[in-house]
């Protein structure tokens, strides 16, 4: 089994369970009325809004999950084909390119980034 597929699986589910986790404890929760998908956006959001940002928070985790298990596939298959090398390194890219984005939108305040840089190293190294 490739350690370093290994591990950055591990790391993308645990980023996207710490992201879904914590936007439903810091975010959401203040935002619903007695009901399972938050609709009150305030003054600032109309409800149509906050569902959509709702179901995008929680999809980007499943993307996230999803990349986590072809991590995991990938760590335990060593066929380096073209096809193999190529998931490499569009998970590399998808991550590396998450990172940067998080990083330059909350200035390197929120720690998202750091999570996501490590999963694109990770990726690259077991390459």
């Amino acid at each position: 089994m490739n350690g370093f597929f290994f591990s950055a699986s591990i790391i993308a589910f645990a980023v996207g369970l710490i992201h879904t986790v914590l936007g439903e404890m810091l975010i959401f929760r203040k935002m619903r009325r007695n009901s399972f998908i938050p609709t009150n956006g305030g003054s600032v959001l109309r409800e149509s809004n906050v569902r959509i940002l709702w179901a995008s928070w929680h999809a980007l985790t499943v993307f996230g999950w999803g990349l986590a298990l072809l991590l995991l596939w990938l760590a335990r298959h060593s066929n380096h084909d073209g096809t193999y090398l190529l998931l490499v390194h569009i998970v590399a890219v998808s991550m590396l390119a998450g990172s940067a984005l998080i990083f330059i939108g909350t200035k390197g305040k929120h720690p998202g980034w750091a999570g996501l840089l490590i999963v694109a190293i990770l990726s690259w190294m077991g390459d």
